[in-house]
């Protein structure tokens, strides 16, 4: 016979939706890891965390009735000093002896390799399981990630809502306690209105079915499946009333798993509004409807949002049409203002804004966002005309108006509602204002990406801007000394130079780094410089020097972002030892970095890449501990015949061969001829003396590794790669 199954379930008034989950998985890994801790024999692996609005449970199978025997050793004073000169116990060891229970001759020894020592052994039974799951449970809770626990009544203990029935059954049995002032039973609670009735449970396995028959639906992941499948039967009613085949509900996932928390039993409502409202940006009508109102908003096969949205009900009603009147008297005043704002917004051009920028501060060494704007379009007019003479087209004179416009639209009435429209109003304005269709996107794309997994801006503005946006924000703020530390970034920086570095090498933006950090540095204000120099042991100010002040932020800038790069790759599979291969040349151009990391990442995949890697690895060595080698030419008359001469000259025809590879930056052909060196490279560590005595000879062959050695790294330290 199996053990039986553990319940515990502990109701609450509504939880707080988008903490539910965290909350859930907590506390079903709480009580797992209390029953692991004691010994007690579960299948926790099998374990199922629930939640609904208004309880937190979790069902474990298998649970064994009782912990196992323990076996307890408690360790005495050593011999030496447990035993006095006559072989006696010393009073050590007999109060030792005293304190387990037993007589000190009852005491066993235990030999170690640093001594003798007395110990007493005994063998404990174990306790019932229903008796140590009070704690367990109690353990589980205080564990959880709460940040402001809720006092209730004139109680000492807190949770994050005031909780009001507590189940805890083995089995059949109830298992005895009292928690957060709640005695366990086997009592629970249905729905709020379908079934206020308490729920009886007869035992841990029947629980789920139980709360089912009471309108509850306690599995998440049944109540998303249930929402998802309402949704698109009420999508399926509107086609047919509307006539229209190309419509649907769109369905965010974090909407999805919030709506799913704040209802025990779905039930979706199709509504409508007035279309005069669709003139309004359809981001902000669709942004109000999921973010304040919890409604999918229904959309056409362009994408376009159409005057239909469906609601999710807590509840089955007898008469949907007053919850859908409801629904609908919600939505119109938030649209009516969302449409007043937009259209005031109209009556001011999106450049009218500039000016009261200047009131607004950035920060204050940093100066106002109308000096962050200044920055920023000369950053972006320089990347331009640098990305045109590499033969990128950009039109500098589109992305200086597009950075300088790319702040405005945070003054407007509609922003200031909504924040997160930020960008996206600035398109709109800057389309109704007749600016170019390329600044009007770049306005909005220049944000991207704006979260993890976000793609890059799409434009050449856009991205344009998006590099000097981040550009600037990075400079600035490690220049006043508040770079990331641990887990702090306030500024979002480690996001910022992921974006930044993503931009460049996604946008295949042939920038150099380096320079691009340095006329971010020399934009950023010399107060702010001497503000962020930091300070002696004394406390007082470093000596000031702007030129080495700014080369030292340069290379803390760099490395950052190329610190972010390695989580970036390693995403995509590829190894540190590659990245540090590519990042040991500190290429500055992230195009040809990347460039070089694939080409890298390729060779490793050859039959010669580890046999190569560990000879490169040995010629490092080898030059490093010879100290200065300088690549001249190699001395034909001092070679030796055989193995050496076989070297040179495999090594002068792959130095002919890499030429034009090494022009067109063909990094996948130059290391797939250099792959051919193989066999001469190992006959001739096999039958060669570097170090030779004649110290011409043994300039010569160390020239002979130099000039091999520096081959490879036209491309990366292959010596970092893993070797054979």
């Amino acid at each position: 016979m199996n053990d039986p199954s553990l319940l515990i379930e502990l109701g609450t008034e509504e939880l707080p939706p988008k903490a539910l989950d965290e909350l859930s998985v907590a506390f079903a890994k709480g009580i797992c890891e209390g029953l692991t801790k004691r010994g007690i024999a579960a299948d926790v692996a099998n374990a199922k965390p629930y939640c609904s609005p208004r309880r937190l449970a979790v069902w474990i199978p298998e649970v064994a009735t009782a912990q196992p025997d323990q076996q307890q050793e408690r360790r005495g004073p050593a011999v030496n000093t447990g035993l006095g000169a006559n072989g006696q116990p010393t009073k050590a060891l007999i109060g030792f002896a005293q304190s387990c229970g037993v007589d000190a001759a009852q005491l066993e020894k235990l030999e170690t390799d640093k001594g003798a020592w007395f110990v007493h052994r005994a063998q404990k039974q174990g306790q019932p399981t229903a008796a140590l799951i009070p704690e367990i449970v109690t353990e589980a809770l205080k564990a959880l990630p709460i940040p402001k626990p809720m006092r209730w009544g004139d109680h000492d203990y807190a949770f994050v809502r005031p909780v009001h029935w507590l189940v805890m059954l083995h089995g059949t049995a109830v298992v005895g306690g009292e928690i957060l002032g709640l005695k366990s039973g086997r009592m629970s609670r249905g729905h709020r209105f379908h079934h206020p009735q308490r729920v009886h449970i007869a035992d841990a396995d029947s629980w789920l079915d139980a709360l089912r028959r009471a309108k509850v639906l306690a599995d998440p992941e049944e109540r998303r499946k249930r929402i998802a499948h309402e949704l698109a039967t009420q999508s399926g009613r509107i086609k047919s009333s509307a006539k229209r085949d190309d419509l649907h509900a769109h369905i965010p996932t974090e909407l999805l798993d919030e709506v799913a928390n704040l209802t025990e039993w779905p039930v979706a409502i199709s509504c409508s509004f007035d279309s005069e409202f669709l003139v309004v940006p359809q981001e902000a009508l669709s942004q109000t409807m999921r973010d304040n109102q919890k409604f999918f908003p229904v959309f056409d096969g362009q994408n376009h949002l159409t005057e239909h949205f469906i609601g999710i009900a807590n509840i089955e009603s007898k008469d949907p049409a007053e919850i859908r009147k409801g629904y609908e008297r919600v939505i119109r005043p938030r649209f009516a203002d969302a449409k007043f704002f937009y259209d005031e917004d109209l009556k001011t051009p999106l450049a009218g804004y500039q000016d009261a920028l200047k009131s607004v501060t950035y920060q204050q060494a940093l100066g106002s966002v109308w000096d962050k704007s200044v920055r920023v379009a000369e950053l972006a007019r320089v990347i331009a005309n640098r990305l045109r003479d590499a033969g990128v087209g950009v039109d500098a004179a589109l992305a200086t108006r597009a950075a300088s416009l790319s702040k405005c639209d945070l003054l407007t009435r509609m922003v200031g509602e909504f924040p997160e429209l930020q960008g996206v109003m600035g398109r709109y304005y800057a389309t109704a204002n007749g600016e170019h269709a390329d600044v009007a996107y770049a306005l909005d794309e220049f944000y991207q990406p704006r979260f993890g997994g976000d793609r890059i801006a799409q434009g050449k503005i856009g991205q344009v801007l998006s590099v000097a946006e981040r550009l600037d924000t990075l400079a600035g703020i490690f220049t006043i000394g508040l770079k990331p530390s641990g887990n702090k970034d306030p500024f979002a920086l480690r996001r910022a130079a992921l974006g930044l570095a993503r931009t460049l090498i996604e946008g295949r933006l042939p920038l150099d780094l380096d320079a691009q950090l340095a006329e971010a540095l020399d934009l950023v204000p010399e107060l702010a410089l001497v503000g962020g120099m930091p300070k002696s042991k004394d406390g007082k100010p470093a000596a000031f020097d702007a030129g080495a002040r700014r080369s030292t932020l340069a290379a803390e800038l760099h490395d950052f972002i190329l610190d972010r790069l390695r989580g970036y790759y390693a995403d995509q599979g590829i190894s540190g030892e590659a990245f540090e291969a590519v990042r040991a040349l500190a290429p500055s151009d992230l195009t040809d970095f990347d460039r070089r990391l694939h080409a890298v990442v390729e060779f490793a995949t050859l039959p010669e890449a580890q046999a190569l890697a560990a000879a490169n690895k040995r010629i490092g060595n080898i030059l490093r501990q010879a100290g200065d080698v300088k690549t001249t030419a190699i001395d034909d008359t001092l070679l030796e015949a055989g193995a050496e001469r076989d070297l040179a000259t495999a090594l002068g025809a792959a130095q002919t061969d890499a030429a034009p590879l090494i022009d067109t930056r063909d990094y996948v052909g130059l290391l797939k001829r250099l792959a051919h060196l193989r066999e001469p490279v190992d006959r001739y560590f096999d039958a060669v003396m570097v170090m030779a005595d004649d110290l011409a000879i043994r300039r010569n062959r160390l020239t002979l590794l130099a000039q091999l050695r520096s081959l490879f790294l036209r491309v990366a330290d292959i010596s970092l790669l893993p070797a054979g």
